[in-house]
């Protein structure tokens, strides 16, 4: 019985130091958030089925007045890879193969960030692999850290008004719905890139 007291002691003050020696980490989340998706599908009416899709969703987070300021902005954005959204990952999810300004983006799942030029003229899509940031546990916040396996060229646009939230759509003409153009708005930030979809049957 004795031996059994002191092993059970041993056990228990094994632990504690062990228990103390834990990372100091917390939770956070668990309730639904604002996301919104942008989605194109395109359907064959002959087999009554799918022929394809691909959808970006994304976090919409709120515009701030103190973006406004120029030096603030510069100094958050130039030449850094910048967070796509809020909360989880911005992701594209693809079922065809796509040129995103003429850039071949091939089917897969994607994380997206923005890139901006050191200069300020260029923004540019991040395309991160999911799984390298699975592997290494990195969240959207530090995007910093997770590598870019390549980017495609983004155009500026002349924003038509304020958008107090982070609006992504994918528009296209009715007569060539093989051409789409993804439209990026968020406060006075306007980007576009235009979009081929390939390998459609």
């Amino acid at each position: 019985m004795k031996i059994r007291i002191a092993l059970g002691m041993w056990i228990l003050l094994s632990v504690i130091p062990a228990l103390a020696q834990q990372p100091n980490i917390s939770a956070e989340g668990g309730r639904p958030d604002d996301r919104a998706s942008a989605r194109i599908l395109y359907w064959n009416s002959a087999k009554h089925g799918g022929a394809g899709e691909f959808a970006i969703d994304y976090g919409r987070p709120v515009w701030k007045s103190v973006y406004e300021d120029p030096a603030k902005f510069d100094a958050m954005t130039k030449g850094k890879v910048w967070r796509f959204g809020s909360n989880f990952w911005t992701t594209l999810d693809t079922e065809l193969p796509l040129k995103i300004s003429g850039k071949s983006v091939p089917v897969g799942y994607y994380y997206l960030g923005l890139h901006r030029s050191d200069d300020g003229v260029m923004w540019s899509l991040a395309f991160i692999d999911p799984a390298k940031v699975r592997a290494a546990h990195i969240d959207a916040f530090n995007i910093d850290k997770a590598p870019i396996s390549f980017e495609v060229p983004l155009s500026n646009a002349n924003a038509a008004s304020k958008m107090e939230k982070l609006t992504l759509d994918l528009a296209y003409p009715k007569d060539n719905i093989h051409e789409a153009t993804l439209n990026i708005a968020w406060g006075t930030l306007a980007l576009t890139a235009p979009i081929e979809i390939t390998g459609m049957e």
